[in-house]
């Protein structure tokens, strides 16, 4: 990357006057007139020394001269003492025959590269319905899997899925006493909301079957889990299939619950565990967490336990070098908990275990019910959003398949930016009419900016139009920002941030607006050739950064 080549140019000339400084900030200016990079590096080093920082740039800035090489045309002193560096227009050519020569690559690094990850996230429950938490950590973590993946990671996807607990029991119980016939996960969900309402009246009963499904003691029981659980299962993998995402390792609570007990009892022996009113906890106070039940006094492991045998089982099917779990911002100082107790069990990965918290989604003006009435849930939200999409397709000449598809990716594009367009910690607040606006800040917008430039290819083609690399016009906003993108998505590997995406692609979007709006392409003379290849350079980039955010670009709109 250029910022790195200018890095070195700094490091060299600050050797030459005797100055030594590991770390180099360099910043994009706000006004392309005051250059493409600035660094502050003058005002560090004079403060440090107690020197005059506009003198010390200077010196900086004329030590550099002869080191621009055929990228930089000018370097100047600007203000108190920043050092400003101006890119030659051959540079910002260059930069785009770069990222149409290898166009699926473009912004790729290898910071990540020979790491194995895993990144385990969505883990929604058999049983209950997909709720809008397991939305935005399926959004979330997928993107943070390509953020990793285009970083030279090997990436693997998992998915936790809670098929045993109390929230089971609950729909089974109901579905005994109702004699409820399922065929759907709605009805599944439905005898999970009245088992709420039965654990009210009739808990003992509740835990009974709690602990017959634990044990595979009662038939009656053991065919309603069955039934119930092969519904949310298959229900589950269409929601999967309709958001993108393909997971690499299937693990459940079942799978892991007496390994998890058996790891309890063995390292209660060994102290790190003690017994308190016949539960079995682990006291975080003295690491500044709070103490946690690892074993409840009927002697079930609850989350808890199941999360250490969890984190060995998913080392034994791939040896992570890290292991990401998305989960909501509450459940924080659980991790923090699990994690403590994992350092005297699992130390090793302990320290390779990374827990991502995420905020909370409400919807606007309070509204809490879907199209239909019913509570907002993931699932609700995802099906409204497709039948949107697919109200606001106007074209009568498509068929039926073709609206489907662009509904689909134009409504997942637009959810899916609503969730990653903000910090991960962040609250978000959902407005489904604002997050299909075709003015900025949402997904179709970028969908949009993509498919015309795509649009203007297929012009250009018709029209005998071929590109150049020959630069005829001034430098352009949209070179400005086209080059930065490989900056943009090593940030938001590192930070663990899509957003960082989302905001340079809706500058970009807006960017080449403008220049498609004043710029002529097929028919504008000598220059079109290169405004042509901006152009696919820029559907390039766009194409690749909605991939990172698991959005698709469809065939047109």
């Amino acid at each position: 990357m250029i910022r790195d080549e200018i890095r070195e140019k700094i490091h060299a000339a600050l050797d030459e006057l005797g100055l030594v400084e590991s770390e180099i900030i360099l910043e994009h200016p706000a006004d392309s007139g005051h250059g493409d990079y600035a660094t502050n590096i003058a005002l560090i080093l004079a403060k440090r020394g107690s020197k005059n920082p506009r003198e010390l740039a200077e010196r900086i800035a004329a030590r550099l001269q002869d080191k621009r090489g055929e990228n930089i045309r000018s370097i100047t002193v600007a203000g108190p003492g920043f050092v400003n560096f101006h890119l030659t227009k051959s540079f910002f050519a260059k930069n785009v025959q770069e990222i149409l020569s290898d166009i699926e690559n473009f912004g790729k690094n290898s910071l990540l590269s020979g790491k194995k990850i895993m990144v385990e996230y969505t883990d929604p429950n058999p049983f209950k319905v997909f709720h809008i938490g397991h939305l935005m950590t399926n959004t979330i973590g997928e993107s943070l899997a390509r953020l990793f993946e285009f970083s030279g990671a090997e990436v693997k996807r998992a998915n936790y899925q809670g098929d045993v607990g109390l929230h089971i029991a609950k729909a089974i119980a109901a579905k005994l006493r109702s004699r409820a016939i399922w065929i759907t996960a709605a009805d599944v969900g439905a005898s999970y909301a009245q088992g709420e309402e039965l654990f009210a009246k009739e808990s003992d009963f509740v835990q009974e079957v709690n602990k017959k499904v634990y044990e595979k003691s009662d038939d009656a029981v053991n065919d309603a889990y069955a039934e119930g659980r092969a519904i949310s299962l298959a229900a589950f993998e269409e929601m999967y299939k309709l958001l993108g995402t393909k997971f690499d390792f299937y693990f459940f609570e079942s799978e892991v619950a007496e390994e998890g007990k058996n790891i309890v009892l063995e390292y209660l022996k060994k102290g790190v565990f003690e017994k308190s009113e016949g539960a079995v906890i682990f006291r975080g106070e003295p690491y500044g967490f709070h103490t946690r039940v690892f074993l409840t006094k009927e002697g079930l492991p609850p989350y808890e336990a199941k999360d250490l045998a969890l984190a060995a089982r998913k080392f034994a099917v791939y040896p992570y070098d890290k292991s990401f779990v998305i989960t909501a911002l509450e459940q924080n100082a659980y991790y923090a908990v699990v994690r403590q107790a994992m350092s005297f069990i699992y130390p090793e990965l302990a320290h390779k275990t990374v827990q991502i918290g995420h905020g909370m989604m409400r919807v606007a003006s309070g509204k809490m019910s879907s199209r239909k009435g019913n509570v907002v849930t993931g699932e609700s939200l995802v099906h409204d959003a497709l039948a949107l999409a697919a109200e606001k397709i106007r074209d009568e000449q498509m068929n039926v398949d073709e609206k489907s598809a662009i509904s689909k990716c134009v409504g997942i594009g637009a959810l899916k930016f609503s969730i990653l367009k903000q910090q991960i910690k962040s609250d978000i607040v959902y407005d489904e009419e604002r997050s299909f606006s075709l003015e900025g800040d949402s997904g179709p917008y970028l969908q949009y900016a993509a498919v015309r430039a795509n649009a203007v290819r297929a012009r250009a083609e018709e029209a005998g139009l071929v590109r150049s690399f020959e630069k005829k016009d001034d430098i352009h906003a949209v070179e400005r920002l086209l080059y930065q993108f490989p900056e943009i998505v090593e940030r938001a590997a590192v930070e663990h941030e899509p957003h960082h995406i989302a905001t340079y692609l809706i500058e970009l979007a807006g960017s080449f607006n403008s220049f498609y709006a004043a710029e002529k392409i097929i028919g504008g003379g000598a220059a079109a050739p290169y405004r042509l290849a901006l152009t696919e350079a820029t559907f390039a980039v766009l194409k690749n950064g909605l991939h990172l955010l698991g959005i698709g670009v469809p065939g047109k709109m």
